[in-house]
């Protein structure tokens, strides 16, 4: 009995805060009320979010309950300790309160609780806190006046959990070890979650089609915790979704490019090939403009708003891709995509990953050593999501930021608009087109992110529209500008554009991975490629293989994307939605999940909407393998082009 009573602040305290967490989770689900469409889909959250929720508190109180056996019956330290604890208990509520009334906003920008990406935003405290206080300034007061609210009720009940503590009682030494082992013995179970040969993770409570539902039976302090976990490790995507042999991998990866083995004949980097150029001249010049933030949805050649009206012209006017789908998310997903051809994986992208900071393959890589002066062109600063590093580290040459802007006209969270990036651009343009080696430029816009800081009085806007909306018009108004004064310069004859989104807007949906959410703006300027609206489906991971090919480049690269200046016997798209991977081929789709079986379905594009179908067990094994394919190449350093590969396979050829 006194045993019992000795653990009654832990019980009190564990009680109240499942009460608030289960609470929260009602809200949210009655907030959430249009997807959570069966009283069988809301005690399923309710009943696993407990689950999560006592195993959340299981590990955060494991330490404190070992030494409470120990220290509470000390009458020399019990009085500290008992300080310490009521301490303790104040922050772990604190945290649960912040994360949760953060999900609100974390919700409508994601359709998802927190997770990795707020530990990547937090390594950027100036450029999101911001973006905060610009753009989201009522989500951070009801977050504040949330948390506050929350920790003045906790201290009403501060004194009922403390209530009728024992602190002097003395425990034989027999009784304190037996004591010990029942609370060590619970502690474990409750953290583990289960009796089974793993302990309970996400993939254990999720049960829906619907990765929000999904997530709501988490809480957000666990999902950020766990996404750090993972994030140690950088998700080794074996572990999440099924182990595979080297040999079966690069087999299957290098036969989905449909291009000939015998092309593949550099054993140390099993995906190093060399490709036929489209274009076979003088070099020509490149400029990549990746456009953040731009999905189809608000652009109307391709049957979204008409919020875009100069890049409707331009995809009328040159080569369009109706349907082309970007691998990820996150504008580094976009740059690694676009630049690299690489695939994505559940891990960070390659822009932010050590290992791929010197000698990983981009197309500046390959341009350079055929001569090019390269170079990223960014308003902001460059250091942001460590794209500075990774570029220099890999081929470019030149960087142009925020301080390199001559007097920038407006100044956002973050940096200089796009009116100014442009402006700069042509003047860096114009330089390099001076000197007689080609170039190759990355633009990269920031105008259309949130919190959407565009400058007054520079295009008229129809009333009621959203900050967003304003914000895109606002940024295809300068690209129009910057495309028209392009045309008047003397580079432009010998320059190929390529304009395309490193992003949809808001990449959400009910789907395990909402592919339509993927969909994205791309066409190519003054190729000699026929201009033309190209109706394939098609990757970021294909633009960077095609750019090569259209500027008659016919150097070896590990890349797996396909030259779209040819024609295949089927269409490929690949995308990451936080921890799902899909892989999809002629509108047959697999979903890969954690520690799940794989899922099987058929895209209807024109409904956008997925629909389960029977297992597809060939497609399962390609999906496997481009999932795991990523973090094989990353890991043992197999994405790259050794000096001595172009020599090698050159002479084979020739």
């Amino acid at each position: 009995m006194k045993a019992i009573k000795l653990f009654r602040p832990f019980a009190a305290y564990i009680l109240s805060v499942l009460f608030f967490l289960a609470a929260w989770r009602c809200l949210l689900m009655l907030w959430q009320q249009d997807i959570i469409t069966s009283v069988g889909d809301f005690l399923a959250v309710l009943i696993n979010g407990v689950r999560i929720d006592i195993s959340s508190l299981a590990y955060l109180l494991a330490i404190p309950l070992l030494l409470h056996c120990v220290v509470a019956t000390n009458v020399k330290v019990s009085k500290y300790w008992f300080i310490f604890l009521k301490t303790y208990f104040l922050i772990i509520f604190v945290l649960f309160a912040f994360f949760e009334f953060a999900t609100v906003e974390f919700i409508v920008q994601y359709s998802t609780r927190p997770n990795r990406l707020f530990i990547e935003y937090l390594s950027f405290p100036k450029e999101i806190f911001g973006m905060l206080f610009e753009g989201h300034l009522f989500a951070i007061i009801f977050t504040l006046v949330g948390v506050l609210v929350s920790t003045i009720i906790y201290s009403k009940m501060y004194r009922i959990i403390f209530a009728k503590t024992l602190t002097t009682v003395k425990f034989k030494l027999h009784t304190k070890l037996f004591t010990l082992i029942v609370v060590m013995s619970m502690t474990v179970l409750a953290a583990r979650g289960t009796l089974g040969h793993r302990p309970i993770n996400p993939s254990f409570v999720y049960f829906s089609n619907d990765p929000l539902i999904n997530s709501l039976t988490l809480n957000s302090l666990y999902s950020v915790a766990f996404a750090l976990k993972q994030y140690g490790d950088e998700k080794n995507a074996a572990n999440m979704y099924g182990k595979m042999s080297d040999e079966g991998i690069f087999k299957l990866v290098k036969q989905s490019t449909l291009i000939a083995e015998d092309n593949f004949s550099n054993i140390q980097i099993p995906t190093l090939v060399k490709r036929i150029p489209y274009f076979k001249g003088k070099p020509k010049n490149l400029v990549i403009i990746l456009e953040e933030s731009l999905g189809s949805q608000h652009v109307g050649a391709l049957g979204g708003i008409p919020l875009t009206p100069n890049l409707d012209k331009l995809i009328n006017e040159g080569w369009a891709f109706n349907q082309m789908y970007a691998t990820g998310t996150r504008s580094v997903r976009g740059i690694e995509a676009v630049i690299t051809g690489f695939t994505p994986t559940p891990s960070r992208s390659v822009v932010k990953l050590d290992k791929s900071q010197h000698n990983f393959y981009s197309i500046a890589q390959t341009l350079k050593n055929n001569g090019y002066t390269t170079q990223f062109i960014y308003g902001g600063e460059s250091h942001f999501d460590n794209m500075k590093s990774f570029f220099l580290g890999n081929g470019f040459t030149d960087i142009v930021d925020f301080d390199d802007i001559d007097n920038p006209e407006f100044t956002g969270s973050w940096g200089a608009s796009d009116g100014d990036l442009f402006t700069q651009s042509l003047k860096e343009l114009n330089t390099l087109n001076k000197e007689a080696a080609p170039f190759f430029s990355l633009i990269f816009t920031s105008s259309n992110h949130t919190p959407f800081e565009i400058p007054a009085n520079k295009i008229p806007f129809i009333k009621n529209e959203s900050g967003r909306e304003k914000a895109i018009r606002y940024a295809d108004f300068t690209l129009g500008e910057f495309i028209n004064e392009a045309k008047q310069q003397p580079f432009w004859e010998d320059t190929v554009f390529l304009i395309v989104a490193d992003h949809d807007s808001r990449t959400i949906g009910h789907d395990l991975v909402p592919l339509s959410a993927f969909h994205i703006p791309a066409v190519i300027l003054n190729s000699s490629y026929p201009n033309k609206r190209d109706n394939r489906i098609v990757s970021q991971i294909d633009l960077p293989v095609t750019m090569l090919s259209l500027l008659g480049i016919k150097d070896a690269t590990p890349m797996i994307g396909r030259d779209l200046c040819n024609e295949y016997s089927n269409e490929r798209i690949m995308m990451q939605y936080h921890e799902n991977f899909a892989y999809v081929e002629d509108q047959k789709v697999t979903i890969l999940q954690p520690n799940k079986k794989a899922t099987y379905w058929t895209w209807d594009i024109a409904t956008k909407s997925l629909a389960p179908t029977q297992s597809l067990p060939e497609l399962g094994k390609k999906a496997l393998a481009h999932a795991l394919f990523g973090s094989i190449a990353y890991d043992k350093g197999l994405y790259t082009v050794l000096p001595y590969s172009y020599k090698k396979i050159e002479n084979k050829s020739d």
